[in-house]
């Protein structure tokens, strides 16, 4: 009986039909855009699920909310759509390198220079859980131009 059941499964698959293929993982600019939009929407507790473990730990939720209000408040400023602005690694004395992406605000691309990037750091490039963020003003002021 065993084998007839199991005959009859495999029959009811349709001629040519594939098992479902592994969804990929992740890509880490993937995981920065949903971590940036969690946050510029004021999802935190989902943007602190994407912490690293370590992170995750030592920053309690109220914590993290407090560290990511300045990009929330940039977006409500610039608005919630980000472009990617740049990734590579950071290479630092007596540490180990470290993979970043980079966005900025659609909205302040218009700009030569934007005002402010969006910063996601990884432990390195193999890791999808975020290491650190940060907002990296870019624009110095200076002295007005004549």
């Amino acid at each position: 009986m065993c084998q007839v059941l199991v005959v009859v499964l495999a029959l009811s698959l349709p001629l040519g039909a594939t098992t479902p293929a592994a969804v990929p993982p992740p890509t880490q600019i993937q995981v920065a855009r949903r971590f940036l939009l969690a946050v510029l929407h004021g999802e935190f507790q989902a943007a602190h699920g994407m912490l690293a473990p370590e992170v995750g730990r030592a920053l309690a939720p109220t914590q993290f909310r407090a560290a990511a209000m300045p990009l929330y408040q940039q977006g409500q400023h610039f608005g919630p759509t980000i472009d990617l602005y740049k990734l590579g690694f950071r290479l630092r004395d007596q540490q180990a390198t470290q993979s970043f992406v980079a966005f900025t605000f659609k909205a302040d691309t218009l700009a030569a220079r934007p005002e402010v990037q969006l910063d996601v750091t990884f432990r390195d490039s193999t890791a999808r859980q975020i290491l650190s963020f940060a907002l990296i003003p870019l624009r110095v002021a200076g002295p007005p131009t004549k």
